[in-house]
């Protein structure tokens, strides 16, 4: 399950704890707030690239690829979002003595990320209750 709590600290900033782990976000200066923590679309968008390397690492792994580890950058373009255009480009790049076949085995398993699936198929439905 996932809490959030208003901070004690920042006019924003919010604590998340997701299971045993806190983690906070907050807003940029320019909306008010003190930019102590990611924004709610930062963290939508880690969630993708942390989904992204697990999978890719997960599968070399199994494969017995030399995949050290995976450096994932993420480029937003949020300009169309109030169409319901939100776009994300992912930049990878593996660490690791890896063949062009292997990087390209791991460049076509990109999209069995479940984050990915989610993100990019999925017909997401947001239920919202008060609690007195």
């Amino acid at each position: 399950m996932i809490k959030l709590q208003k901070d004690e600290t920042g006019t924003y900033r919010q604590r998340i704890s997701i299971d045993s782990h806190d983690v906070f976000a907050d807003v940029a200066t320019s909306l008010g707030g003190e930019d102590s923590a990611p924004d709610p679309h930062g963290l939508l968008d880690s969630s993708l690239a942390a989904c992204t390397a697990i999978t890719l690492t997960m599968f070399a792994k199994r494969r017995g690829m030399p995949l050290e580890s995976i450096n994932i950058d993420i480029e937003r373009d949020s300009s169309k979002e109030k169409s319901g255009e939100y776009n994300l480009a992912l930049n990878i790049q593996f660490v690791g003595s890896l063949s062009d076949e292997q990087k390209q085995q791991l460049l076509d398993i990109v999209e069995k990320c479940p984050i990915h699936k989610l993100l990019s198929h999925a017909t997401i439905n947001i239920s919202t209750h008060h609690q007195a």
